[in-house]
């Protein structure tokens, strides 16, 4: 392998580490002792009208549209007469506080000399110097969706979903949405049962 090659595959392996290192974790608990290969038939807790309290008629139909193309993507399908399992979701958006460091650097100056020797003046440049870090505490919104799985027969939680990311507003965007349930479906291990 070449030098440049050496190069480019060092500044991929960076690349994909510390973009990886800014995606949002997602969380997966799941009832160990259920087989979730009989499940292929899931409905919504509130129906088509019961939206959760506080939520936006467009928020629930993002997130319930989002939810349900991933159930579909591993061969389940939304029923109304007697599904396997019942979904329920959960947002919360709220204020939280993040630690910020960014390195504090000198002012780069000059000095006016002069040079007895030559009997001229001559400048001298002196270079910022790296002085240490500035740390402050920046106001964030972390935003965190949880999809809950409950079979159907016995009313009993058999799995449950969540993701926590930092959104921009107190609402969340419909990309922020699709982004955190494929993030949260990625790490499910639903299709490989």
């Amino acid at each position: 392998m070449n030098k440049i090659n050496i190069k480019t595959a060092i500044v991929a392996v960076l690349s994909i580490g510390l973009l990886a290192g800014c995606a949002s974790s997602a969380h997966i608990e799941k009832d160990e002792t259920v087989n979730f290969n009989k499940y292929k038939t899931f409905t919504w807790l509130h129906g088509e009208n019961g939206k959760l309290e506080n939520q936006s008629d467009l928020i629930e139909s993002k997130i319930r549209g989002a939810v349900t193309k991933e159930f579909e993507k591993i061969g389940w399908r939304e029923s109304k007469n007697k599904p396997d399992v019942i979904l329920d979701y959960d947002v919360l958006v709220e204020r939280s506080s993040q630690q910020q460091n960014e390195p504090v650097y000198s002012q780069p100056y000059s000095r006016l000399v002069y040079n007895p020797y030559t009997r001229r003046y001559a400048t001298i440049y002196y270079p910022s110097q790296f002085l240490g870090y500035d740390s402050y505490e920046k106001v964030i919104r972390e935003g965190t969706i949880t999809v809950t799985m409950i079979d159907a027969k016995n009313d009993k939680t058999v799995w449950q979903g969540w993701t926590t990311a930092e959104v921009n507003n107190r609402n969340l965007t419909n990309k922020e949405i699709q982004k955190a349930v494929a993030n949260i479906f990625k790490k499910s291990e639903l299709a490989k049962q």
